[in-house]
């Protein structure tokens, strides 16, 4: 049996991905550790799973230092290419330069056959391979893989900070090492991706959804009374977003849907407003995964992980893209023909209305949805990952771990 090690930033749409193919590695009699700077993400692990904390190897020294990061990054409000360069700049690398000590340390007292890192958390693919260890990259946002495509200079701009940042941490190479060059698993398809020639090593997996277990509490028997035989719809705009534009957003949603024949599940505070409609659920949290089959439409920020677990049970989408990579993903929404987007500065309550009434009616929306739902299913998910990742590890060409050294970090930072 193998040994598999996890690195992942503290960003939930990029860990659930993970739970699920370390999930299914457990299963299958294998080792597996997550290395995070997340002091509540071993409550979210499978059982067996191993929590690596990056404080125990001296990054972030503080929960004052963490909560600071994570408020950062939930309190700016960008859009756009300015949200890119946020992201780089104020999150991305901050975020890398913090923590490649730590996982360095972690992975030389764990002493795993394969890494597999999160495309963001590219200090994963530092560590491995100064350590000489073979790593995977989990793509869990496919537009930064089409970048290069679409915004060449964007990606010029993105590649030159990242190194800047190799050569800062010790690797020396002109090369671009962010990307595994042995396997590289994104987790969406080809039809929804866009038309852009990978190499062979880039792999498809569609959702990885399966295994994962939700702490989340749900009040089940008011979801299935509370508006019997209406449309059942969901509004989310994930879990970055935490800005004073919230209550704007959700005072629109409110004036939309109260009253209307549908039941609404709306993922927020519930202490935004005093009063919420009598035909609306407000969670702070929901079990996603489970509640999906569960609906009739979804309305959401455009997030890779939401919109194709949406398509993975045939739903149609309204598609509100507020930064970072979600305007891509809109777009492929509408060129898939499976929902409609609105734009999030200007779209008004009715707007919105009217648009979920359309995606609700025309059944049109829902046919090319199950299109893309028979895709995802005719890839492997999580089998197909977890499968792929014990081939590599397998496949030989890096040091036995006998012959395996620790690595000692010795570059200021």
């Amino acid at each position: 049996m193998a040994k598999f090690a996890f690195t992942v930033p503290p960003f939930t749409g990029h860990v659930n991905p993970t739970l699920s193919i370390g999930a299914e590695l457990l299963r299958r009699g294998h080792e597996v550790a997550w290395i995070s700077l997340d002091e509540s993400l071993p409550a979210q692990l499978p059982v067996g799973g191993k929590s690596l904390l990056v404080q125990e190897a001296g990054s972030l020294v503080t929960q004052h230092d963490q909560s600071d990061y994570q408020n950062h990054i939930t309190q700016n409000h960008f859009t756009g290419i300015e949200s890119v360069k946020f992201l780089y700049e104020d999150v991305l690398m901050p975020l890398n330069r913090y923590m490649f000590k730590g996982i360095v340390g972690c992975l030389n007292a764990f002493q795993p056959d394969v890494v597999i890192h999160d495309h963001e958390l590219f200090a994963g693919a530092f560590a491995a391979n100064l350590l000489d260890i073979q790593y995977a990259t989990l793509v869990t946002a496919p537009a930064a893989i089409r970048l290069k495509y679409d915004l060449p200079g964007v990606y010029a701009w993105e590649h030159k900070q990242v190194l800047a940042l190799q050569r800062e941490l010790g690797l020396l190479s002109s090369a671009d090492i962010t990307l595994s060059p042995q396997l590289v698993l994104i987790t969406s398809i080809a039809a929804f991706f866009g038309d852009m020639a990978l190499p062979p090593h880039y792999r498809f997996t569609g959702p990885v959804m399966q295994h994962r277990r939700s702490l989340a509490p749900f009040d089940w028997k008011r979801f299935e009374t509370m508006e019997p035989g209406a449309p059942r719809v969901l509004v989310s705009i994930g879990t970055t977003f935490d800005h004073a534009y919230k209550k704007e957003f959700f005072a629109k949603v409110v004036t939309a849907f109260a009253g209307q024949p549908m039941q609404v599940v709306v993922v927020t505070d519930p202490k935004l407003f005093t009063e919420w409609p009598p035909n609306f659920m407000v969670c702070e949290k929901i079990p996603q995964v489970e509640l999906l089959p569960h609906l009739d439409a979804v309305v959401c920020h455009g997030g890779q992980n939401t919109v194709c677990e949406s398509l993975a049970n045939g739903l149609p989408l309204v598609v509100i893209p507020i930064a970072y990579d979600q305007s891509y993903v809109a777009g492929r929404v509408v060129e898939t023909g499976c929902g409609i987007r609105l734009n999030y500065k200007r779209f008004k309550s009715q707007h919105l209305k009217d648009a979920v009434e359309t995606v609700l009616l025309d059944d049109t929306y829902r046919q090319k949805a199950a299109t893309i739902q028979k895709a995802f299913a005719g890839l492997g998910g999580t089998d197909d990952a977890a499968s792929r990742l014990e081939e590599l590890s397998q496949s030989g060409g890096y040091r036995t771990k006998a012959d395996k050294k620790p690595f000692e970090v010795t570059h200021k930072g």
